[in-house]
Order: C-alpha cells, then structure tokens, then sequence
C-alpha cells in the first residue's frame, strides 16, 4: 500500500472529519450494553476504524441460540471486499468482510452478506477482485452458546475507492461478549 493511500485519512477535509466525528459520537450515545428497548432488546455496541463504522447486534436469543449481525458503513463512495475474498485477498491485494467467534460462543453456520457481489479490475492484479457497492453491508452469523462466560466477536474488513485508494485493513478487531443465563451482554463500550 502507497503512502499516499495511507495517510490520506490524515488530509481529508475537515468538513468529513468532523461529519465522521459526529456519526462516531452519535452511534457511541445511542449504543452501548444494552440499548433503551428494554431487556427483550438485542444488546448492541458500535466503533470506528480505519474509515469504517460497524454496528453489531446480537438478536433473536432464545434457548442459547441468537443471530449475530454486523452492520459495515465504510465512508461515501468506498466499498467493502466479498466475505468469500480469500484470506490474504486476491494477488495480495484486499481483505475479506469478515465475522467469528471464540469463547463460549459458537458459530451455528456459515457468516452471510445483504449484498450483491459484483467485481471490479484493479491495476496490477490479473483477477478480478469481488467487492460489494459502495456503501453499508449488513452480515448475520447464527451463533450458539456452550455455557455461560466470556467470548469475542473477531471482526475483519478493508474499504477502498478506485480514485482515492484504500484503508488500512482491519484484522481481528476483538468485541467481548459476556454469556449468563440472563442472556448475552456486549462488555465493550
């Protein structure tokens, strides 16, 4: 990745840093352990990095089974790389959307996107490379429970535009997770 690609979060214009500030700010009110539904409310906790806000939720928890959804807003005009990117992306180049669990917590199938796949042409890459459309990609990983403790949502994803290049890509970014009989908690604020 060029420097140029890196150190443009640094150079954006202010307007965009304080519009992402306040997007950050207002998500971080309005989530947290538990949001102001009430205890039948799906928990939910929120962050920023690296150019993308991603909002994960745990829902329809019943009998130690829920559905784990991670919504991924990259900035107007990026894109988010396929779930079904290889790992290290294609000729090295982008990350995968990406969702797992560890601890307690079990993924009962396979992490699915809302989004339709298309695929772009890059420069120097011989293959073409899977992306979603700009904009926010909503994920879903049905999970289950073995037991109450502590587990960690791991969280991966690069954005990137074909004018101003890509962010730094985000790899296993950890979310903590608290499982008792009174249901699933988010420990991160």
């Amino acid at each position: 990745m060029n420097v140029s690609a890196v150190s443009r979060f640094t150079r954006r214009p202010r307007k965009a840093r304080i519009a992402t500030a306040l997007l950050t700010l207002a998500a971080l009110t309005a989530c947290g352990e538990q949001p102001a539904g009430g205890a039948d409310a799906a928990p939910t906790t929120s962050f920023t990095e690296n150019g993308v806000t991603v909002t994960l939720s745990l829902s329809d928890w019943q009998a130690r089974n829920g559905t784990l959804t991670a919504v991924f807003t990259p900035e107007e005009g990026f894109h988010l790389y396929s779930t079904d990117l290889p790992p290290t992306g294609i000729e090295g180049v982008g990350r995968p959307t990406a969702m797992d669990v560890t601890g307690v917590l079990k993924a009962g199938g396979k992490l699915a996107a809302a989004a339709e796949v298309r695929t772009i042409s890059l420069p120097g890459v011989d293959a073409p490379v899977p992306v979603y459309p700009d904009g926010p990609v909503t994920t879903t990983l049905p999970v289950r429970a073995d037991g109450n403790g502590e587990a960690t949502v791991l969280l991966g994803y690069a954005s990137c535009n074909e004018r101003e290049g890509c962010t730094i890509p985000v790899s296993d970014r950890p979310v903590h997770l608290r499982i008792t009989d009174d249901g699933p908690a988010f420990a991160d604020r």
